[in-house]
């Protein structure tokens, strides 16, 4: 070891009590599944986790029907105020339970541990924190007369943030009244089982939640199911599309959280030693796998070369390889399958004539990793500049004016986020006021609160998470509930 290298400082697994099968999480109970068992495994090492429980259609009937007896019976008659208890014990188990959690979600998902600990399990606790105290003040929250529950609400989470999103899914729709069955990704179902855990030991009333392990079949059969009020999903565009399809006409509530392609456009004028940090920030961060990520860094031509030369120096002192290490910065991509992606999507920007440029990383012999990467002099036409990578890879464009800057960034089929840098306050409100993008950061980039609403528009989308607007998701009114009624009634 070299003077100031890091010395390994493993997180340990101790801490974790994992069972070596994992079932289905209905009515309260962990029960079998029907259709084919599957594995989960370290992206770091591919080594075995657990052996996984797959829900079939029959279970997916029986875990909505616990949610409706568990809506009818119980949690739709709790007032706000009890409702809001649970939530607040749930957050208070999370935070207790943060540090196995975090070891959880690393090793499952393949983020480093200093951002499973430090990022993702406060959000998660901060949600429920957040959503409980709304949970007796929905009168108060000016969505509309009397607002009540929708009733089932199916969720459908991706594998980037896999506690994050269940946390973004199902605080506010508890906390609105409604129960929820929820399918986390194929990839990482090992935290949302020990969220499970987690409820039990809140008691929180049979059937109020629900978690069916699985793959696209469960998923699509959950959003199908008739007796589904309202459908949440995060995930890829295509398949968001086809929810869309699917559940068009049938009067249940849709919100989707989709791709991007964001922006982050640094001005000449911008504090340059903080646009570094929040440009690899808005990129590196969980390997890139964010679908907010800044993956198109717009540069101003005479600032050009000094970031693209500093960028290059600071991606040199990232820390790449075992997720559990506290020294780590980039971890393992998340399968096999989004590697090829990855590396697939690379060489066609090589090949489209970008120059490529790659942190000088010791890749680990076993696990999927792929070492931070930058594609400079990139065509707004070239596919690394329009399609979602979902990896630690970034394409440089250049641009002279605002105008320039601005036309290019909603150059895009996407509209999730932006970034701006400048230390001119009016530059960017009017600059921001010109992006098609739901979330836009001033001088920093992802940084989320559970007051802040998020979300984007065109093919990111449409809906929020997040914030007051999170609710309005999960409520209905009185008068719009009749005009339902009568929709359905009519269609029958």
């Amino acid at each position: 070891m070299s003077f100031l290298e890091y010395a390994p400082a493993p997180e340990s697994t101790a801490i974790l009590n994992l069972k070596s099968d994992y079932g289905l999480f209905i009515d309260g109970e962990f029960v079998p599944g029907h259709g084919k068992s599957f594995a989960t495994i370290s992206p770091a090492t591919e080594k075995h986790i657990a052996t996984i429980a797959n829900a079939n259609a029959a279970d997916v009937d029986t875990a909505v029907r616990a949610a409706r007896k568990a809506y009818d019976s119980t949690w739709s008659k709790l007032s706000g105020a009890d409702r809001g208890k649970y939530l607040f014990r749930i957050a208070r188990l999370v935070q207790e339970r943060g540090r196995e959690l975090a070891v959880a979600e690393s090793l499952d998902n393949g983020k480093p541990i200093k951002e499973s600990r430090d990022v993702d399990i406060p959000l998660v606790a901060a949600w429920f924190f957040y959503y409980a105290g709304w949970a007796d003040k929905l009168d108060y929250a000016g969505l509309g007369a009397a607002p009540r529950a929708l009733g089932v609400a199916a969720q459908v989470i991706p594998w980037n943030f896999p506690l994050l999103m269940l946390a973004w899914k199902i605080a506010p729709a508890l906390a609105a009244g409604n129960t929820v069955v929820l399918k986390p990704a194929e990839t990482t179902p090992l935290s949302a089982l020990l969220f499970a855990e987690i409820l039990q030991q809140a008691e929180l009333p049979k059937g109020v939640v629900n978690i069916l392990t699985g793959a696209g079949d469960t998923g699509q059969a959950l959003v199908q199911h008739p007796d589904v009020n309202k459908v949440a999903f995060t995930g890829s565009t295509a398949v968001g599309r086809a929810i869309a399809k699917s559940v068009a006409g049938t009067g249940k509530k849709l919100t989707l959280e989709l791709g991007g392609k964001a922006a982050n456009i640094v001005f000449d004028d911008a504090p340059i030693d903080q646009a570094i940090e929040g440009i690899v920030n808005g990129i590196f961060f969980n390997q890139g796998h964010v679908c907010c990520a800044g993956s198109r860094l717009l540069v101003q031509e005479n600032v050009h070369e000094e970031v693209v030369d500093r960028l290059k120096q600071r991606l040199s002192t990232l820390r790449l390889g075992d997720p559990l290490d506290k020294n780590t910065d980039i971890g393992a991509i998340n399968s096999r399958e989004q590697l090829d992606r990855i590396r697939e999507l690379s060489d066609i920007g090589e090949a489209e004539g970008a120059e490529r440029w790659t942190a000088d990383c010791a890749i680990p012999e076993n696990g999927f990793w792929f070492a931070p990467t930058i594609f400079d002099n990139v065509s707004t036409s070239s596919r690394i500049a329009r399609e979602e990578i979902f990896g630690p890879v970034l394409s440089v464009l250049t641009f002279r004016t605002p105008a320039e800057a601005i036309a290019k960034a909603n150059n895009t089929p996407y509209g999730l986020s932006a970034g701006i840098w400048s230390d001119k306050g009016s530059k960017i409100l009017a600059v921001a006021d010109e992006l098609r993008a739901g979330v836009i950061w001033a001088n920093t980039f992802n940084r989320f609160d559970p007051a802040s609403p998020f979300g984007g528009y065109k093919e990111s989308g449409y809906g929020r998470e997040g914030g007051r607007h999170g609710l309005a998701a999960y409520l209905t009114t009185a008068s719009l509930h009749d005009s339902v009624v009568e929709t359905k009634a009519v269609a029958q």
